[in-house]
């Protein structure tokens, strides 16, 4: 969360860690991330949860333009630039379908991010030679319900609705499940 290059980098090392072909899961900024490192040779396909899928040649803040976040998704900034939920609004913008207790812990270990991330061009979108999954929470308040439509349906994506926040991995995680254990599942059939 320092900066795009150092997020690739190490979406790469794992990569090159593999035997053998690999799913790419991303959350939210992580979209970014499997985006660019996507084209890795390892990478079989991308699976989108709820997540970012610029172009190259395209900052993820451009994606954002056109779109209202919703009220409830309040980012706050660090005076060195790094970017991080408000934890008065955590729960309404982030996990509103968890405990009170889950919310209070995703708010209290969330990482910030380097905003100056979000200015960056990308220089490659896998989703042009990679099949892709997205899911997309219909209680989602950290993004425009419209903008996950749009994003999912440039790149081609297969979608997934479900009635979830933006912490879907944790409340729908067998939907999550289902929709990698596809990708993986279609993957290895083609390859045959």
């Amino acid at each position: 969360m320092t900066s795009l290059d150092d997020d690739v980098a190490a979406t790469t090392r794992a990569l090159d860690q593999q035997d053998g072909p690999a799913i790419l899961v991303g959350h939210s900024w992580g979209g970014t991330v499997i985006t660019q490192a996507g084209v890795h040779p390892n990478v079989a396909g991308l699976v989108y949860v709820s997540a970012l899928s610029p172009d190259a040649g395209e900052t993820t803040a451009k994606l954002y333009e056109g779109y209202t976040t919703p009220p409830e998704f309040v980012i706050k900034t660090t005076g060195d630039g790094f970017g991080y939920i408000d934890p008065a609004m955590f729960k309404a913008g982030f996990a509103a379908d968890t405990s009170d207790a889950d919310a209070a812990f995703l708010r209290d270990s969330q990482v910030p991010i380097n905003m100056a991330s979000f200015t960056q061009e990308l220089t490659q979108a896998a989703w042009h030679t990679r099949p892709s999954w997205a899911i997309i929470p219909t209680d989602d308040k950290a993004f425009d319900q419209r903008m996950l439509q749009a994003m999912a349906a440039r790149i081609g994506a297969e979608v997934t609705e479900v009635k979830a926040s933006h912490a879907v991995f944790m409340t729908q995680p067998a939907v999550i499940a289902q929709v990698i254990d596809r990708a993986a599942r279609s993957e290895t059939a083609a390859a045959r």
